[in-house]
């Protein structure tokens, strides 16, 4: 995988917009029935050890299920054929910002689609999780 930090300079370009909302209860259901299965399938190892070790796993886990789903979006391809769940992970920068790595699956789709990064926000209530991607040539 191939970590992404930048800014988008005043002459970079937007190549694609997605966002997702999720509800909380409805991750943490997921976790309480299909357990490991699940975060396998869908969470790379970074992103279980971060989660993991927080006091309320499913709302990060929830926020991460978001990012994956607007980045896909951004993509315009959805989860499935291009991308898996994990070849899309979110993890910390040196200011705490969230930050997108890609399989390199995903980083040649990005390549193919002529970007160079993906940024992300993230955010979660109690009961809601959202993110937003955007995909950039700089």
């Amino acid at each position: 995988m191939s970590a992404m930090s930048f800014s988008l300079p005043p002459d970079g370009v937007l190549l694609g917009l997605g966002c997702d909302l999720v509800e909380v209860e409805r991750i943490r259901g997921v976790l309480e029935r299909h357990g490991e299965r699940f975060l396998q399938r869908t969470f790379t190892p970074e992103e279980q050890a971060y989660c993991g070790g927080l006091k309320f796993p499913h709302k990060h886990y929830a926020a991460r299920w978001a990012a994956k789903e607007a980045v896909s979006k951004a993509f315009t391809t959805g989860i499935g054929g291009h991308l898996d769940w994990t070849s899309i992970s979110v993890y910390h920068g040196e200011r705490n910002e969230p930050l997108v790595r890609l399989d390199d699956k995903a980083a040649s789709l990005l390549r193919e689609l002529g970007g160079t990064g993906v940024m992300i926000s993230l955010s979660h209530t109690e009961t809601h999780a959202m993110a937003v991607a955007a995909l950039v040539r700089s």
